[in-house]
């Protein structure tokens, strides 16, 4: 470190009582000339310190980065943050400590397929959910019929699968029956078509 980044590093540690892993977080971002002040959080512990220096390593704005640098995400959160960001995606989507690593991974796909994400970044649904209305989405179908977490993923394949080949998919449609019984009475449709 030259003398001015060994200046800040000292005055930073100085504040706060980091342990060595954070200290040496700080240190790599001072040397790769990174904004450390947006990670300089005793509150975030090493390995979210290292993914978002290594995040403005790569040159993602400080300041949009900014916004989603909080210790109430876990790592795989923030990577996923930080990917549609890359991507200039609205993040505020899926921005929501609610949603798991997958949720936020199945709104971000639909993001870039360039589908209607309110329909699914709703913490109510799993990521199976997500995935199969997200699909029926970029199938141009109907998902209105069943976007209803009382759905399984498992039932909402059955649905889908009914609505992409034409049948009236009203027989089953009702989260009580299971999706065995669901894919029975949808190949039973299917083959009297």
């Amino acid at each position: 470190m030259n003398k001015e980044q060994l200046l800040i590093y000292n005055e930073l540690i100085s504040k706060y009582n980091f342990k060595e892993e954070q200290k040496e977080q700080i240190k790599l971002g001072l040397e790769n000339n990174v904004n450390v002040s947006i990670y300089t959080n005793p509150k975030f512990d090493w390995k979210q310190m290292k993914q978002i220096r290594l995040e403005l390593e790569k040159g993602l704005n400080p300041v949009e980065i900014s916004k989603y640098v909080n210790p109430i995400y876990s790592i795989p959160q923030m990577y996923e943050l930080f990917r549609g960001l890359e991507r200039n995606l609205d993040v505020t989507y899926y921005a929501n400590p609610e949603f798991n690593t997958n949720q936020m991974i199945e709104i971000r796909y639909g993001m870039l397929g360039g589908v209607n994400v309110t329909i699914y970044a709703k913490p109510e649904f799993n990521e199976f959910q997500m995935q199969e209305i997200r699909l029926g989405l970029e199938s141009n179908i109907d998902v209105s019929i069943y976007a209803n977490p009382e759905f399984d993923y498992r039932q909402m394949v059955q649905i889908l699968k009914g609505l992409e080949n034409n049948i009236d998919v009203t027989t089953y449609l009702n989260p009580t029956i299971e999706w065995e019984e669901m894919e029975q009475i949808r190949l039973e449709l299917e083959s009297k078509k």
